[in-house]
């Protein structure tokens, strides 16, 4: 399993590939959600708690969720180039949206709605699957903002299943208390991530060819 993967010359960083990236975000927002609502039952929080048991990260404080969010952000800001205004935003979002227990897996379904859609409309719009491997990082950040403003601002689309989705994410959007800006951060770093890993893949199959 990939999940977590320590790697031989620093204990704290981690394999950048989408799928663990998005796992890391998921740890933030359950450290977040256990320390504003006071959670003690580990297991309610999985990616917290796999994170926690793996890296060995000591609860602190007497409070579960602090030790955890904090050493997750420094793994995101440090290796995936976040900034504070993106944890901010995901701190308000939770303080808004998680007010009891309750409140915590109807939140995660919207924020795996929200992803789903904007990532089955980018994969339209940008065509990013075989355009990743021909950007580089200057001209996929400036493509990345173009397009999500365009799914963020435009009223109207020639084709009615896009302008659909397009909906759909800024209602999410709306509802979870993300700008423009967040979006276009996780975007921006999610293709960087798939651009990496593709790339790295093709090297690999070059070389099991040769």
């Amino acid at each position: 399993m990939g999940l977590f993967t320590k790697k031989e010359d620093s204990p704290a960083k981690m394999e950048k590939t989408v799928e663990e990236f998005m796992m890391l975000i998921r740890v933030y927002y359950q450290g977040v959600i256990a320390m504003n609502l006071g959670v003690t039952n580990l297991n309610i929080l999985p990616d917290m708690a796999l994170f926690k048991r793996m890296l060995k990260i000591p609860t602190q404080q007497n409070k579960l969720g602090l030790g955890e969010k904090n050493a997750v952000k420094k793994i995101l800001m440090a290796d995936y180039g976040l900034n504070e205004n993106f944890f901010k935003e995901i701190d308000a979002s939770i303080k808004k949206n998680c007010k009891t227990q309750q409140h915590i897996q109807p939140y995660f379904f919207k924020f795996q709605g929200f992803n789903n859609e904007l990532f089955t409309l980018l994969d339209g719009l940008m065509k990013w699957k075989f355009r990743l491997s021909m950007l580089f990082k200057k001209a996929l950040k400036k493509q990345t903002a173009k397009v999500v403003n365009e799914i963020m601002t435009r009223s109207e689309w020639d084709n009615v299943e896009e302008q659909k989705k397009a909906w759909s994410v800024r209602k999410y959007a709306e509802t979870m208390g993300y700008s423009e800006a967040w979006v276009s951060d996780l975007v921006y770093t999610m293709m960087v991530l798939a651009r990496d890993n593709a790339r790295k893949s093709a090297r690999k199959k070059k070389e099991d060819q040769s």
